[in-house]
């Protein structure tokens, strides 16, 4: 399987990409680099990708095993590197759990398969970053 990914100059540091999905993003830098902050800047949109590839796995997972929770949410964190080419050495992905009753044990097996199998983009931020993770929960 394969993607293709069409990225067009809009003008000044401004680029609008579009998904095999159809779907359009904008993505800009801030003023400080020329910019001005009128989309996705591309290395946080890095981490949304982490995100979003595992909470997708981890949702889909748990509704399988029928894990009821109210609310879900993913913090990403990423340390970038002083040289350039600036990239992610350290990256800590906290999964936020909120309910009343969670099942800890099905909630740490749905987000260990995510991490350790099912998630393509963490896979890829583990060849150059370390990456932490951690499960919290709120009741």
């Amino acid at each position: 399987m394969s993607h293709k990914v069409v990225t067009h100059w809009k003008g000044n540091l401004q680029f609008e990409s579009d998904n095999p999905s159809g779907k359009l993003l904008t993505m800009d830098t801030s003023p400080e680099n020329g910019g001005h902050n009128s989309g996705y800047a591309p290395k946080a949109m890095m981490l949304s990708s982490l995100a979003g590839c595992s909470g997708l796995d981890v949702v889909s997972i748990l509704k399988k095993m029928k894990v009821p929770f109210s609310d879900f949410r993913i913090d990403t964190y990423g340390e970038l590197t002083n040289e350039h080419p600036k990239y992610y050495h350290t990256v800590a992905v906290e999964y936020h759990f909120y309910g009343n009753e969670l099942d800890h044990n099905k909630i740490e097996k749905a987000v260990n398969l995510s991490i350790e199998t099912y998630c393509g983009v963490m896979e890829m931020f583990r060849r150059f970053a370390e990456v932490k993770t951690s499960i919290h929960y709120h009741n």
